[in-house]
């Protein structure tokens, strides 16, 4: 059976660090692994084959983290070893590095991440590609940029990073976003058999905390409808963009940017939900095309000015001008005294919101809105005539007026 020893190449000078790599020894032939965990010689033990530091060094935790992925690395070649064994196979030392290289590469929860991001993207789920491209952003900087191991996910690993996240500001449904990115990641290299299952994430927070309130009261919509921006034209289409957000029944604004000019037609707009799918049909009103006029007729295939060149990245366009929109709302916030920080999805809380106040049926404000998640609703309702949803959204501008 293969054995495998720790070792620590001598430094070239004195005061210089050494590298530690992995001997492996079988049927009288030997391999190396180099690693690039950097080490001094005073924190090397040869007769324990180990690394080690005292409470008072300024090393500590760096040299305690690459202990620990030394342990990970000996546990993963061992277990290559013991593969072979069980199996009752022949293999050689060559086997056995070139084993532990192709599991390591396969157990990068790095790699393994860049392919599930691949995979979401080939599915055209552009929109989850990137919440987990932001997650594995945020586990590189977490990580100072080294490799993460899938069997590195461990319950202490969460928490440093729930920590972590919690120390950079992040509120407790941004943490909980990020760690069950990393959950389903998880999930799914159990699933396909490439680690077994530690469950790591038992003493983190994957759940979804209430919200604070981000509906605004009639008399903050009324405010917003009628100041005066004429003089400022970025203030003017964020208020304009925040506005037809809320006419149009709280559409998110990625489906407003894609909403194209065949999709309006017969004096209402159809389309489907960018998030689920769902199919929607808004009536078009006098106050959606009082806005539409106040700007040039789009050149591209889109009815609103957000997208307004062909041909370039939509999706980085389309960031820039969602960004620019809610910059430009907390500017209208300080202008009128406003406390609850005002973004484009404000809008969809507060049509939501109005429409409840005016003695329109949950079950109702559900289907206007597009929510297939309310199980609820469904159960007893399977759909509303449009006519209804547009009875709904007329009373929801009427109070407007």
């Amino acid at each position: 059976m293969a054995t495998i020893k720790v070792k620590l190449r001598c430094p070239e000078k004195p005061g210089e660090a050494g590298a530690v790599y992995y001997l492996v020894i079988h049927e009288k032939k030997s391999r190396r692994i180099p690693t690039d965990y950097q080490v001094f010689t005073d924190e090397w033990n040869e007769k324990r084959q180990m690394v080690v530091t005292s409470p008072k060094s300024a090393r500590r935790d760096e040299v305690l983290a690459i202990r620990e992925r030394i342990r990970q690395d000996v546990e993963r070649i061992n277990k290559v070893v013991y593969g072979f064994e069980m199996k009752g196979l022949i293999y050689t030392v060559d086997d056995v590095v070139e084993e532990f290289n192709r599991c390591t590469e396969e157990c990068s929860l790095f790699n393994f991440m860049e392919k599930v991001i691949a995979r979401l993207k080939q599915n055209g789920k552009v929109r989850t590609a990137e919440t987990y491209r932001s997650s594995l952003m945020s586990l590189r900087k977490f990580n100072g940029g080294d490799e993460l191991m899938l069997d590195s996910v461990t319950p202490d690993m969460m928490e440093c990073y729930e920590g972590w996240l919690r120390g950079q500001g992040k509120a407790a449904n941004t943490v909980s976003f990020y760690t069950r990115i990393v959950r389903a990641v998880y999930n799914r290299a159990v699933e396909q058999g490439i680690i077994e299952d530690r469950h790591p994430f038992r003493r983190v927070y994957t759940g979804v905390d209430k919200t604070v309130k981000r509906a605004l009261p009639l008399r903050i919509l009324k405010k917003i409808k009628t100041m005066d921006l004429s003089e400022d034209h970025e203030l003017d289409f964020a208020r304009d963009m925040f506005m037809l957000s809320f006419y149009l029944r709280g559409m998110s604004f990625i489906d407003m940017a894609y909403l194209r000019k065949s999709d309006r037609k017969c004096g209402y707009v159809i389309y489907r939900r960018r998030k689920t799918g769902q199919l929607l049909t808004i009536k078009w009103t006098e106050e959606m095309a009082g806005i539409l006029k106040k700007y040039p007729e789009n050149t591209t295939e889109y009815l609103f000015p957000i997208l307004r060149r062909a041909g370039r990245n939509e999706r980085y366009a389309y960031r820039n001008v969602a960004y620019s929109v809610n910059k430009n709302l907390k500017k209208i916030a300080e202008k009128i005294d406003l406390s609850v920080p005002l973004t484009l999805y404000v809008a969809r809380h507060s049509w939501a919101s109005v429409a409840r106040q005016r003695g329109v049926p949950v079950s109702v404000i559900s289907e206007g809105m597009g929510h297939d998640s309310e199980m609820t609703t469904h159960i007893y309702l399977a759909s509303l005539d449009n006519s209804v949803v547009d009875n709904a959204n007329r009373k929801v501008m009427k109070a407007l007026e």
